[in-house]
């Protein structure tokens, strides 16, 4: 009898790019796909980005036009509150575009658990028990409703973005101690911030998901190879496949830019009046994008532990062996040339250091610092908020004589 073959839906896996996916189908991709935006591949990526940004977008402009509030008539014209123009032309646009990009990148992460034979045998059942689960999550209407409810609700309790800044601005004329909301702030309360929140706390949501899945893939009986040369016990891959999330990082590097743009040209605030945004949110950015592969740490101290005891009897049997043999037997030095017994000596000392230099945590060089700048490269153009271009140009040319 041959190998027993794993269930005939976990080998189709890697081959269906849909078989796995906390994008698509939700309730969401159904309304999408009924307005015509988006297909089963989740094709028109370009289109959807478009309409939702200019639902968003577009009729704040206009009524700030038509009111005369787009670009003066208020302490903050509409098109000089950055906050507001990083979120929606630039964040926004990388969120809902950028969902395809994680759709693909996270099928083909998860495909391969089964191609690597990390999951293999018995796992593979609870394999596919976990991917049942995260796949019901994903696309339950409940959930997105909550969100929905949870989005209303905190954007009614916690007001405008920028209501901590003074004066009228796009938003609403204050009139005595009142503020009166113009047509572009009833919009902006009722559709663009409530759209643009939505969008970001599925996002989260989803994360949450890949992290919950991973999680119990970790529980798993996994076939980890503590001599792998990814130095991860062959989960290296996931390093790979966490750029995926650069969309989700880059936005809201620009989401904090926008906020501190904001704080420093209309109110005249400090940078460091800003040091939590500038801190704390790229970080957790950050962290939620990482965190999920660190539920992979204690299984891959156990298999470094089970490698470096295994692999350390292995070695103190051979070289004992050589030692007695090419050491203390004192043989003829000429029956050394062309014998394998040294390099298999080398052979088996690079297996043990493999072992003892596994990873138990990403490497910071090859995935962490990246990310983190991709996080933070919304934020260099912040210094022109304080000086003029020419100016920082000046500084820096100084700097380098």
């Amino acid at each position: 009898m041959g190998p027993e073959r794993a269930p005939r839906r976990n080998v189709a896996l890697h081959h269906d790019p849909h078989a796995f996916s906390l994008w698509a189908p939700t309730p969401l991709q159904r309304l999408y796909r009924r307005l015509g935006l988006e297909t089963e591949a989740l094709e028109r990526n370009a289109s959807r980005t478009i309409a939702i940004t200019a639902v968003a977008w577009l009729p704040l402009f206009i009524f700030s036009a038509i009111d005369g509030l787009a670009w003066t008539g208020t302490n903050i014209p509409f098109l000089r509150d950055f906050d507001l123009q990083a979120r929606l032309l630039v964040a926004l646009p990388l969120l809902v575009g950028g969902e395809k990009w994680v759709h693909q990148q996270v099928s083909e992460a998860v495909s391969q658990f089964l191609e690597r034979r990390i999951v293999s045998g018995g796992a593979v059942a609870d394999f596919d028990a976990a991917i049942e689960s995260a796949l019901r999550l994903s696309r339950s209407l409940v959930a997105e409703l909550v969100i929905l409810i949870i989005v209303y609700l905190s954007g009614w309790a916690f007001g405008p973005s920028f209501a901590w800044l003074s004066g009228s601005t796009w938003l609403g004329r204050a009139v005595g101690t009142d503020v009166v909301r113009t047509a572009a702030g009833w919009w902006y309360v009722l559709v663009s911030r409530p759209l643009f929140q939505f969008v970001l706390v599925r996002w989260y949501y989803r994360l949450f998901l890949w992290g919950r899945f991973l999680w119990q893939v970790s529980r798993l009986r996994l076939q980890l190879i503590p001599t792998h040369p990814d130095r991860r016990a062959g989960l290296g891959f996931l390093s790979d496949f966490s750029y995926a999330f650069a969309p989700f990082l880059f936005a809201h590097g620009t989401m904090v830019a926008g906020r501190v743009a904001n704080g420093v040209v209309h109110a005249g605030l400090t940078f460091t009046r800003f040091e939590f945004e500038l801190v704390i949110i790229p970080l957790a950015a950050l962290v939620m994008v990482l965190a999920p592969e660190l539920v992979f740490t204690a299984r891959l101290w156990s298999a470094k532990r089970a490698g470096l005891l295994q692999y350390g009897a292995l070695a103190e049997e051979y070289v004992r062996e050589f030692d007695d043999k090419w050491i203390r037997g004192h043989p003829d030095p000429q029956t050394l040339l062309g014998s394998g017994d040294v390099q298999s000596l080398a052979d088996l000392a690079n297996s043990f250091a493999v072992v003892s230099q596994l990873r138990l945590i990403p490497s910071l060089k090859e995935s962490v610092l990246t990310l983190a700048v991709i996080t933070i490269l919304p934020l260099a153009p912040l210094p022109l908020t304080v000086i003029s271009g020419s100016e920082l140009f000046e500084r820096l040319v100084k700097m380098m004589v």
